[in-house]
């Protein structure tokens, strides 16, 4: 088992770390180009800037048993089709029971976007969902 991570825009990686550290699990951050990281723990793999080009290098990576943390619906089930466990940052973890209304309530928020709608954004982050997150997590690496 290891962890990878969609890192870009990852508030949690420090938690992932700190979690992965203490049961010494391998850790993989995927980064674009415009992004830089070092934490002295996991690897970490730059791809080209590109539309969804982590996603894809991500899921290349990912075996069955892994955990995965990522925000993006689509990576989520893509992840979940291969057998890992998936969790975003809020600690909400993605199974096979939630994921077709998650990615089709993204699908009705674009289709509203697109047309000139507005939707809500998330909340600011608070540490309720910080430690929610390391819940979840915790319970996926067991």
């Amino acid at each position: 088992m290891k962890i990878l991570v969609d890192a870009d825009a990852c508030p949690v990686k420090g938690i992932i770390v700190r979690e992965a550290r203490r049961r010494k699990i391998a850790v993989t951050m995927l980064i674009d180009t415009s992004h830089e990281l070092d934490d002295g723990y996991s690897e970490v793999v730059t791809v080209d800037k590109g539309a969804d080009s982590v996603d894809y290098a991500l899921i290349g990576m990912t075996s069955c048993g892994d955990v995965v943390v990522t925000q993006d619906y689509g990576l989520a089930a893509m992840a979940l089709a291969k057998g890992a466990r998936v969790v975003n940052q809020n600690g909400l973890i993605y199974t096979d029971d939630n994921i077709d209304g998650l990615l089709a309530d993204r699908y009705v928020g674009q289709k509203v976007r697109r047309h000139g709608g507005r939707t809500k954004g998330p909340p600011k982050r608070t540490q309720c969902d910080d430690d929610k997150f390391a819940a979840a997590l915790g319970s996926l690496l067991g």
